[in-house]
């Protein structure tokens, strides 16, 4: 996946924006060009090591699997991936944004001009024609089955360089589109050799296994139940042109994420629930951020706090 993120990275920059002919954008012929194999083998890979997790349960190995999961998934994608670097809800000091951004790509769902590229074009698209995600196309498409197709790497350029120009700019970000399976394994050797001083090879294969393994089909599978989950069931806040739904126990699992009707209508806002029971995890933690001189000009909802309901 290191290899496909970094194609053409460079003819990106001045590639044209012919969004029409960017990945997953025409409906049919989807697997015309075959299998993306280092997707598909890196998500196969992910999910099987995850298979161990019941013979080397330790109470070790879930709390880091629960504290990575919270640094990787929550900080990482829905704070650094999600709110700052797609949607530029709030702004922070540059070693701040590298580091979410750095944090977002060991949660395993690709660097960050991958990740911002097709959720900047889901915005555009949500639920018509161009998105690359949406359960009108079935909930197994929109879930998981979207990221299999193979795609040319001058599709890749021109998706990259409609949706993510800015990032495109940062030589760091395109690091971590050089980088990222290199940054998998470094995690994984951290685990495993962390076990190994604690208590010998059981420790080590545990810690491998749920530090790994299990924070990462976890946190994949939650984001995923954002693209697939909330546009086909829960209630709506906003009547918008879309089928987002707001999905308490999907905001439970993604830090915030799963308040998606109210995300859709009000895009830039970096707080996502917006009723007094909303919990929303990554708000709080960009809150917490304000007080402490970490983030400024974050934007709030422009419309009042406890939305009317349309439906």
């Amino acid at each position: 996946m290191g290899d496909l993120m970094n194609t053409n990275l460079a003819d990106a920059r001045t590639a044209s924006p012919a969004s029409e002919n960017s990945p997953q954008s025409k409906a049919t012929g989807r697997w015309s060009q075959g299998i993306e194999w280092t997707a598909f083998l890196w998500i196969g890979l992910v999910h099987v090591g995850a298979l161990a997790a019941p013979w080397c349960f330790t109470w070790t190995g879930l709390f880091l699997a629960l504290a990575l999961s919270w640094i990787t998934a929550g900080l990482g994608v829905c704070l650094g991936y999600h709110r700052l670097l797609t949607h530029s809800s709030f702004e922070t000091y540059p070693v701040i944004r590298k580091f979410l951004a750095w944090c977002g790509m060991l949660a395993g769902e690709g660097p960050p001009i991958m990740w911002v590229a097709n959720h900047r074009k889901h915005h555009q698209y949500s639920d018509h024609p161009g998105d690359p995600h949406s359960p009108n196309d079935g909930p197994w498409w929109s879930h998981i089955l979207w990221m299999f197709p193979r795609h040319k790497s001058d599709e890749w350029a021109r998706l990259y360089g409609q949706y993510t120009p800015d990032l495109l700019r940062e030589g760091f970000m395109r690091f971590l589109n050089r980088s990222f399976l290199w940054w998998q394994l470094f995690v994984a050797v951290l685990c495993f050799s962390a076990g190994w001083l604690i208590g010998g090879l059981p420790m080590a294969v545990s810690l491998l296994v749920y530090g790994m393994f299990v924070r990462l089909v976890y946190g994949m599978h939650a984001t995923w139940l954002v693209n697939s989950a909330t546009h086909m069931w829960g209630y709506r806040n906003f009547d918008i042109n879309d089928n987002s739904r707001n999905l308490w126990w999907v905001a439970l699992l993604t830090y915030g994420e799963g308040w998606h009707n109210n995300h859709h209508a009000q895009q830039r806002s970096a707080r996502h629930g917006m009723r007094w029971w909303e919990l929303d995890l990554t708000w709080i933690t960009i809150c917490c951020m304000r007080g402490m001189g970490l983030a400024w000009n974050v934007v709030e909802p422009s419309v009042p706090k406890t939305p009317v309901s349309q439906e």
